[in-house]
């Protein structure tokens, strides 16, 4: 079996992008996974994994490894502790976002189809084959038939 250690991890990708700027090791690809997703986040102060989004066909769960990271959810902002561990369900009551400073280990189901969606910019991301449309884009289902 394969292993990977949450406090000395192999940083291999990063984010360059303003308020999205961060160190990322994909754990459950690097233990094998196939059904269960994990990547670990090392954000500096102020810094974002993702905007404000929610699922609607996987489940994420939050570790806080270090720092006190601020998750802002559907009911606000609140800052978290090394240890803290969160559940975003499915749909909106799921809204997330995560800003450092901390390291946290965000774990979520696999899906072979996955729509997320970004309430502040109003897209919705498809994930096979990956588009991103905005909401206002929407047609009912009949347009055209």
């Amino acid at each position: 079996m394969r292993r990977a250690n949450v406090f000395k991890p192999e940083f291999m990708h990063t984010s360059e992008r303003e308020g999205y700027r961060s160190r990322s090791a994909r754990i459950g690809r690097a233990i094998g996974g196939k059904q269960m997703g994990a990547t670990l986040y090392e954000l500096g102060d102020g810094e974002r994994t993702h905007p404000f989004h929610f699922h609607h066909a996987i489940e994420e769960w939050l570790v806080v490894v270090a720092g006190t990271p601020v998750l802002r959810d559907p009911s606000g902002e609140r800052t978290l502790r090394a240890g803290d561990v969160v559940c975003f369900p499915i749909g909106p009551q799921g809204a997330h976002q995560v800003r450092g400073p901390g390291t946290v280990l965000i774990v979520s189901a696999s899906a072979a189809l996955e729509v997320a969606e970004y309430p502040d910019s109003g897209k919705v991301d498809v994930s096979h084959p990956r588009k991103v449309f905005r909401v206002t884009d929407a047609v009912d289902y009949w347009e055209g038939e």
